[in-house]
């Protein structure tokens, strides 16, 4: 058994497929053993955007309904691209690719995602949260809360004079309580409702325009007044309740406080890498870009990534 053995061994290695395949493999183990030359080094830190790159750009801004790119847009469009392809070719580095066939920008979510994982690097103190909150306080303003019953005048049926009907009717409601039926049988029909309760000063910017929301909350409680403007025509209005917006305790939203120090400590750190990254490469642009404006050597904060 043994010679057959041999000898069936030596016949495949006489076989040209299998020494094409041991050639390659020895050629891939020899290439992998050797230092990456300078050229691949250099070639690796130079990214270069040409004239077609500027025009691709140009055409996916204008297939979103927009207007040729001024020099300012297309400044963020090439830092955009330049910025995609810095974190993609240190993803390539850092050997994220490998075994994934996902393309480049999964891999730019790679390099966000463990970006994220480095930075919740450690907890913080009470106290670090209190002065944070000292100089961050306006960002945890509890909106003002209202509840109000109104009156509507329609523009298409009193025209010029639909001020001046809601004005006379304020006489007449006067005294009034705010669900008087002789009141609202002065008004006119409202698409929406007549009644709300406990509503946010942005909900009525919503509903009614910034305008009418503003005059609104200016008001007092306890009587009928007006007549106030909206994009549906005039109203009076009768408010229940008001409540200010107000500065909270520091204890009241203390979950959130520290939620929003994470975020700005994790969107820190995540700039801070990425800067340090796009200094190690240089930038090429075509000569009708560089002509125009620079690009910034430093990338803006952008929420939820780098």
């Amino acid at each position: 058994m043994r010679p057959t053995l041999f000898a069936s061994g030596k016949q495949w290695l006489r076989e040209p497929l299998l020494q094409f395949l041991l050639i390659g493999l020895a050629l891939f183990a020899v290439q992998r053993a050797l230092p990456p030359s300078r050229v691949d080094q250099t070639d690796r830190k130079r990214i270069v955007l040409t004239e077609d790159d500027i025009s691709q750009l140009t055409l996916m801004w204008q297939a979103q309904g927009q207007p040729p790119p001024t020099p300012e847009e297309m400044q963020r469009l090439l830092e955009s691209r330049i910025r995609e392809e810095v974190l993609y070719r240190e993803a390539l580095a850092m050997g994220l690719d490998k075994d994934d066939t996902i393309v480049k920008r999964r891999m730019v979510q790679k390099m966000d995602f463990l970006a994220e994982d480095l930075s919740g690097l450690r907890e913080p103190s009470r106290e670090e949260l209190k002065e944070w909150f000292a100089k961050n306080g306006g960002r945890f303003t509890l909106p003002g809360r209202i509840s109000f019953r109104h009156l509507y005048f329609s523009f298409d049926k009193h025209g010029e004079k639909t001020v001046a009907a809601a004005a006379d009717a304020l006489k007449q409601v006067a005294g009034e309580p705010p669900d008087s039926s002789e009141a609202a049988a002065l008004a006119d029909p409202f698409m929406f409702l007549d009644y709300y309760g406990d509503r946010s000063f942005d909900y009525i910017a919503k509903t009614f325009g910034p305008g009418f929301a503003r005059a609104l909350f200016e008001l007092k409680t306890g009587s009928w007044q007006g007549p106030i403007e909206s994009g549906y025509g005039w109203h009076l209005v009768f408010i229940d309740s008001l409540t200010s917006a107000r500065l909270p305790e520091f204890e009241e939203v203390e979950a959130d406080v520290k939620t929003a120090w994470v975020d700005e400590q994790r969107a820190q750190f995540k700039r801070k890498a990425f800067e340090a990254m796009r200094a190690g490469y240089e930038i090429v642009l075509p000569k009708a870009t560089t002509s125009a404006a620079p690009v910034a050597a430093a990338t803006p904060v952008m929420k939820g990534g780098w």
